[in-house]
Parts: C-alpha cells; structure tokens; sequence
C-alpha cells in the first residue's frame, strides 16, 4: 500500500493552525512545522550550517532575512531543537514566488522533512493565488533535484552558468501553480 506524504503527516488545526506529524525518529517528541521566532536564530543559524556547511549564511544574513520575511519562514521543531526550514519570498505581484532556502540537518535527510516543507509552502502559495515557484538547485544535488521534480518542478531553462558568480552554476527549476 503507498502512503502519500498527507497521509504519513497530516496536518493539524486547518489552514493557519501548526501541522504535526510523528517521524520514527521522534515518537516521543512530535515535530510540529511552524512560523520562526526571533528566539530561534541561533537554532537556525545551526540548522542552515548543518544543512550547507560548505556555504552556510552568515547569522547577520539570516537576521535581515527574518527580519524582511520572517512571515514567508517556516521551520521544523520537536521542542527541543530545530530539524529543518524553508524560506519563500513573492514578488510584489503575487505572480511568482521563490524558494530562497530549503533545509534540512543531515541526520534527518531521507525522512521527507524536506517534502513535507515544501508541500506546505505550495499549499500557502496556491491559497494566495500565486501562479508560479521558481528556485534554483546546484546541478549535482541529485536528491533535492529528485524531490523537486517529484513535486512536479521542470527546468526547462536548464543550467545557468555562473548564476551565483563564477563557477556557481545552478538549475533553475519552475512550478506553474
């Protein structure tokens, strides 16, 4: 029998309300998908450099991205720490959006953390009647690449050279909504 990610995680408390779900990682302690707090920075400091310690934001990065879009930033909490996060911003004309950041430490990858972030943020999109999401992933990154496409991302523009500077080359994926 397949389980889709609704069924596995199931959301709780309707549109606006937190989403809970059990992992068997945490049975005893439930991760609960919810807004970020100025209070959990640090956290997120440590979640984003789990996440990309090759080139993690530097805190005061994170900060001015709260700051600007704190209400666009969701993250993954058991009570005890942070296990994930995604931030979207919309352009000025609710047309398009952008995955600025998705992730996820990496003692928790593979346990569709990520998935379920995502499948938020695009229920949050459509009811604002956004029309499209767009992000970029590094080309070698074959399961977030994977994901995306499985949430029904294309890249049809393929990959942009130095879209980050040079040598920082990324796929630009896209979901019309």
């Amino acid at each position: 029998m397949t389980v889709f990610p609704e069924e596995r995680f199931p959301s709780r408390g309707g549109p606006t309300g937190p989403a809970l779900f059990h992992d068997r990682a945490f049975v005893d302690r439930p991760l609960t998908m919810r807004g970020v707090t100025e209070d959990d920075l640090p956290e997120l400091v440590r979640v984003d450099r789990e996440a990309f310690p090759d080139e993690p934001y530097p805190y005061f990065v994170l900060r001015q991205l709260f700051d600007l879009h704190g209400d666009c930033l969701l993250v993954l909490d058991d009570g005890r720490s942070l296990h994930g996060y995604v931030l979207y911003v919309t352009t000025p004309d609710r047309y398009r959006s952008w995955i600025v950041s998705l992730g996820v430490t990496r003692d928790q990858r593979g346990r569709g953390l990520g998935r379920r972030l995502m499948l938020e943020v695009l229920r949050r999109l459509r009811a604002e009647e956004v029309r499209e999401v767009r992000l970029t992933v590094e080309p070698a990154n074959a399961a977030a690449i994977m994901l995306y496409r499985s949430l029904g991302f294309s890249s049809d523009e393929g990959v942009r050279k130095d879209y980050f500077g040079a040598g920082e080359d990324r796929l630009i994926m896209t979901l019309g909504l």
